[in-house]
């Protein structure tokens, strides 16, 4: 389904096209219609939409004003207009398509499949993240998402044998002898990892608690099943006991 906003000065020309809109076509939906331009670009700062039908001619902002405050324009934006003349600007400023007031039918069918094509070819990594990011919840057994050195890491609990913050840094121990390094705090790292596997044993380490294979009580380490020696806080040993 294609998301739509609409930005008009006139409700009367946004409550045509939405109707256009919604009778033309079944694979578009108007998620929102504006008559401020302010107010759209308040909402377009968090919404994530496919498509902008936007006005040229508003008091308060013209549309090529608006478009130069948009922050992030990932998507279409369609000039609707009464005025033929503004078509080449229209065009420079990125616009995939404009339509003239009164709005004509075919126009729209054309500019419809434009949308379309936009889509396909925007398909960009952060829609592609969005998308690998909600398939991993919708998984009975999540992996550990890190974003790290430009690239999206999906990890099995299991293979993490443990963590060790380094200030604002914190670097992850992994089977096989690897490891990645990643700027969150331990804090952060802690918050992603399941609590019945893993636990924060010292302010500077957390641990996989079934990789544990010995605790030297005298001295107060752990020795992980990579050989790896990492030390019990005095404060958090009696609660990694009872873990145990």
């Amino acid at each position: 389904m294609i998301k739509a906003v609409i930005i008009d000065d006139e409700p009367k020309a946004i409550q045509g096209l939405a109707w256009e809109l919604s009778n033309f076509s079944d694979e578009l939906e108007v998620v929102a219609t504006f008559t401020e331009p302010e107010e759209a670009i308040n909402y377009l700062k968090s919404a994530k939409i496919d498509c902008l039908f936007l006005d040229i001619e508003m008091p308060t902002m013209d549309g090529f004003q608006f478009l130069e405050q948009l922050e992030n324009k990932n998507f279409a934006v369609v000039i609707t207009t009464a005025y033929n003349e503004y078509a080449i600007t229209a065009l420079k400023k990125e616009a995939i398509d404009y339509l003239l007031k009164p709005i004509d039918s075919d126009d729209l069918s054309e500019t419809i499949k434009k949308i379309k094509k936009h889509n396909i070819k925007g398909f960009n990594a952060d829609k592609f993240e969005d998308m690998l990011l909600q398939f991993n919840n919708t998984l009975h057994h999540k992996k550990i998402t890190i974003n790290t050195d430009g690239k999206l890491v999906f990890l099995e609990p299991k293979d993490i044998y443990y963590v060790e913050s380094d200030g604002n840094y914190s670097t992850l121990y992994l089977s096989k002898n690897k490891k990645i390094v990643v700027t969150k705090k331990l804090k952060e790292i802690n918050e992603l990892l399941p609590k019945k596997h893993f636990f924060r044993i010292h302010n500077s380490y957390i641990i996989n608690l079934n990789k544990v294979k010995e605790f030297l009580k005298s001295d107060g380490y752990v020795i992980l099943e990579s050989g790896a020696k990492v030390p019990v806080s005095r404060q958090r040993k009696s609660e990694f006991l009872e873990k145990l």
